[in-house]
Formats: C-alpha cells, structure tokens, sequence
C-alpha cells in the first residue's frame, strides 16, 4: 500500500516563499494523478492543486492561481508544490493525497494521503 509522506512545511512571513515535497513509498504513483489539499483550524480541507499522472496538465484553485506551483518528479516518486508570495490566509496543515479518476477536486476522488505538513505564514 502506498504511503506518502509530506514535508518542507514551516513558518514564513508574508510576501516569502515555501516549496513542499511529497514521497511515495510503498507503491507508485507515476500512473496516479496527484493533489495537494490544505486545512486551516476551523475550517475544511480543501483543494489546492492537482497534476495529471505525467505532470502535462495541472489545475488550481483560484486563491492560489498564480502564487503556487504543483509539479512531480515520477523518478523520484515525488511531487511538489512550490508556494510564493504568501499570504497568511495560507496558513494550514498541507496534505498530498493520490488522485483516483484524474484531475479532481473533490476529497473523495482521493484514496490515499500524507499526514500532512504545516504551513504557517505571519503577517
């Protein structure tokens, strides 16, 4: 079974930059679209960013168009998000998760997912 792992979270101030990983062990994901999701206290996890199985296509959510990059590296068996100017609305645990039925932006169209990596970013 597939396990990801999420890291490269941390405390940034506005305006600073954050790039995340995730790893894939267990199984691969090179045939799998990716996702990245976000949840701040008191609220739902949500959409971020998704990336087809061959890195051709991605798709984000509009908070972040512009300011984030999703990528992977099938190789490495690892996908990223690259994260700049941030905002501190962005402040939230960041979780990557295998996409089932491509790019998606419901949580269910996920199986598997990270334990997740916080994010905190101070005004």
């Amino acid at each position: 079974q597939v396990r990801l792992v999420e890291s490269g979270g941390g405390l940034v101030q506005a305006g600073g930059s954050l790039k995340l990983s995730c790893a894939a062990s267990g199984g691969l994901v090179v045939t799998y679209a990716m996702g990245w999701f976000r949840q701040a206290p008191g609220k739902e996890r949500e959409f971020v960013a998704a990336i087809n199985w061959n890195g051709g296509i991605t798709y984000y959510a509009d908070s972040v168009k512009g300011r984030f990059t999703i990528s992977r590296d099938n190789g490495k068996n690892t996908v990223y998000l690259q994260m700049n100017s941030l905002k501190p609305e962005d402040t939230a645990v960041y979780y990557c998760a295998r996409g089932l039925k491509g790019l998606r932006v419901a949580i269910d169209d996920y199986d598997a997912w990270g334990q997740g990596t916080q994010v905190t970013v101070s005004s």
